[in-house]
Formats: structure tokens, sequence, C-alpha cells
């Protein structure tokens, strides 16, 4: 028990305080925020620093020789960009956004890994990390560990026996939830023997900025927003109740936090002329389930029906009954105060403010543009990721269309860049709206999304 329980670290979670503060204490409680979730460790350390200085070592043959002729500045910046992680903005220390690095060295994973990334140039706290790559990153440090003789952490172990995302940018992270709730009670005491089923899938971080924007949260809706949400994460053993109790209030100005994020613009150029149509054409056909925008933006929040949606299903019928209300009664959700969706009829339809800068698309991050999500019947059944800069004409990621996966033998890292929509769990399928819309209603639409 002890072991699986170790496996992860950490679980994103979505939820937000409802209430808001005084702005002057409100104000506070930000900055607090983001200064706890990037340097308070509520974990044990996943790596050293001496550990990921010399990663590099772990390398392809060729990347390791590049490396071994560079600078350790350069040889940090080729790390970052392997593994998807970014420095601090506003922060010329080199520290990483995605792990909180103690003064003794040791380096514990945040929410920023799934919840901080790049998009056009831009570093974005509350973006989806798109390019996180944590289960090549496990890999190559265990590894690093094992030529250097340091011990191994739980991740390392965990990584071994549960998937940590099957591509690049994607989490397990709700089967890490599942598991770890398991082995608590409602008190959140850890209690043994208790084996649950794992189906283990990939999900696409959703951004933070849109929380304060939605009273229910995670995609099928089934848990009300609360203090207390963000913190299942924490549950390795070495963390009992009474420290989920004493870091409760921490956890507070980390919601105040995430409540202020605001979308990025759009920072390339906008016909404001087809906006206004596309405008027009999204309220009369897609406003229904993912609200208006601008001066009278409205969420309604709406649950659309599996059988409607036409999604992925594997999302919805992972987490069970049991499961949710396992969740629903306890500590987290105030012992039931908060109301719990035992079991959704489907997905909740996202709010789409800042949709551009959040590729890839559905829950299973299985489509990479938003021309692909317009245009259900043109979509890649195999893509893989592109070294090309922003699709600023399909917007999105930008990738090489394929017609199956390639033949040859593929490194696990080379796999993880290949999305196959054809396995289990990453359907692109569903969400066949769109298909009411004329070609040029489809690309007005677009236009429109990227003033959101």
């Amino acid at each position: 028990m002890r072991r699986f329980a170790t496996i992860i670290g950490f679980v994103t979670a979505v939820c937000l305080v409802a209430t808001r503060l005084p702005a002057e204490t409100e104000s506070v409680n930000v900055a607090t925020g983001f200064r706890l979730l990037t340097e308070k460790s509520y974990l044990p350390g996943d790596f050293d620093q001496e550990a990921f200085d010399n990663v590099w070592q772990a390398w392809p043959k060729k990347l390791k020789a590049k490396a071994e002729k560079a600078t350790p500045e350069e040889r940090r910046a080729m790390a970052y960009d392997r593994y998807g992680l970014t420095t601090r903005p506003g922060d010329d220390s080199g520290r990483p956004l995605q792990y909180v690095v103690r003064p003794d060295g040791m380096w514990t994973m945040n929410c920023f890994s799934c919840h901080g990334g790049t998009v056009a140039g831009q570093v974005i706290p509350g973006l989806p990390n798109a390019n996180f790559e944590l289960e090549t990153l496990t890999e190559e440090i265990r590894l690093t560990k094992l030529l250097m003789k340091k011990p191994l952490t739980r991740m390392d172990v965990g990584q071994l026996a549960v998937p940590l995302g099957t591509n690049r940018g994607l989490t397990n992270a709700i089967m890490f939830g599942v598991g770890l709730m398991a082995y608590r009670d409602k008190d959140l005491n850890i209690v043994p023997n208790r084996h649950p089923p794992m189906i283990n899938h990939d999900v696409d971080p959703p951004p933070w900025w849109n929380y304060s924007r939605r009273p229910r949260i995670y995609i099928d809706g089934y848990a009300e927003r609360g203090a207390r949400g963000l913190m299942p994460f924490m549950m390795v053993p070495e963390n009992g109740p009474d420290q989920f109790r004493e870091w409760e209030s921490d956890f507070e100005k980390i919601y105040d936090y995430i409540m202020s994020l605001e979308p990025p613009k759009y920072p390339f150029e906008i016909d404001e002329q087809l906006a206004v149509a596309g405008k027009v054409a999204f309220d009369a056909n897609c406003a229904e389930c993912h609200g208006t925008y601008g001066d009278d933006e409205t969420y309604p929040g709406r649950i659309v029906p599996i059988d409607k949606i036409g999604t992925d299903p594997v999302r919805l019928t992972a987490l069970t009954p049991e499961n949710r209300k396992g969740y629903g009664e306890s500590w987290f959700a105030h012992y039931g105060k908060q109301k719990t969706i035992h079991e959704p009829e489907g997905y909740q339809a996202p709010p789409l403010n800042g949709v551009w800068a959040s590729a890839p698309y559905f829950h299973n991050g299985a489509v990479p543009t938003l021309w692909d999500v317009l245009n259900p019947s043109k979509r890649p059944d195999v893509w893989r990721r592109s070294s090309r800069p922003f699709d600023e004409e399909n917007v999105g990621l930008s990738i090489d269309r394929l017609e199956k996966m390639p033949r040859k033998l593929l490194s696990k890292r080379a796999r993880r860049h290949y999305f196959d929509t054809n396995r289990f769990g990453k359907s692109n399928a569903g969400h066949d709206y769109p298909d009411s819309l004329n070609a040029e209603e489809k690309r007005a639409v677009l236009e429109y999304l990227k003033t959101l």
C-alpha cells in the first residue's frame, strides 16, 4: 500500500474559492499565493541539483555529445527545452517555474508543472504546459541517479508502475487522484489494503484563468470548487491529516492567486471585421453551451450528455460513482457540504476565454488546433509535434499530419511526440456541432475565438 501511495507527489486539481476578500487583503494573498507555489515544498523532493545538472549524460548519443561541449548554462537551457520547463517571469535566477528548488538543492514539483507553460514565445503562469515531458524527465533522472549511485525516490519508482502521461503535455492526474484517495478515509487518515481499479488515461490540463468562471470543476463537473480541493496532490504517506489542516490557509492564498488570473491576449493580427461576423455566428450556434463574451459575459456551465457530445468516453467512465462519492464525503469536500455529482451524464462545456492559447483541445488533447475543432471531418488521425512556431493560420500547435504511425522503431520519447487517435482514450471524435456552419462562418468563428 505504502509503495503505491508514494507513486505520485501531485494530482492536478482544479478547485477555487467561491468568495472574495477585501481588495487590499486579496492583493496581498495573490502575491503570497504565487510565492507559496514557487518557494514552499509540500512534498518530499524528486531529485537534487546535482542530478539535474548531470541528466544530459542520460541523453541520446548525438544530443549528449552536443551537451558535453556546452557550458553549464547552455546545458541547463537544453534540459529546460527537452523537458518543457521554463524560467520564472521577471526572475533572473534561472530557477524553473515548474519546480520548487529548496535551499538544500532538492527539486520538488509544483502545480506549475502542468499549469505553467509557453505559447507564442510567452511564459504564462496558469497556461496548460503543452510541452511538459514528465515521463521522459523521470526516466532520464532515474538513469542519472543510477549512474551516480544516488537513491531513487517515489517518482522514480512509481513511474515504472503507473504512466505519468503517454503524450507530451498530457497527464494521468485523474488516476493519481483515484489511487491516492483510495488509501485515505474521509478524515484523510491512511487506510491500508485498498486496491482500486485503475483505468490509466491521459487528460489535458485546463487553463487556470477560467477557474473563477466555473462554479463546478473537472471536465465532468462532478465537484464544487473549494479551498480544499487543490490539496489532494499532497497525499503522500509523509503528509498526515494534521498537515492538510495546517496548510489549508496557504492554499486559500494560492486560490486567491489563481482566481486573479486573466487570459492572455492574442499577440498576432486579428481581422476585426471578420471577428464581428464570427461573434454573430458563435452567439447563434455555440453560446448555449460555451457562454457569451464581452460586456455581457455569461457561462452556463452546461454538462452535455455523452451520447450527444460524442467525445472520448474514457475519462467519464474511468471514475466510478464510488470514486466520486469518496471524494464528496471527505474532508476535501467539507464532508458532503459541497455538492458532488456521483454519476454525471457527460462532459461540461468549458468557458473559452483565452482559448487561442490552450492547444491542444478536447479533454484528452486529441485535437491540435481550433481549425480542427471547427472541421470535425478533417481532423488528423495521427499527428506529430513540429518545432515550427505557433500556427497562426489554424490557431494552435504546429504539427505534421500523418496517415498512420510510422513503422520504424521509435524511442519512448519520440513516440510521445506522436498523437495516435486510434489508441485507448485518445479519440478525436465528437463535438460535431460546427458542421452546422458553412466554411465562411467557420473561418469567421475562428477569427472571433482569437479575441476572447
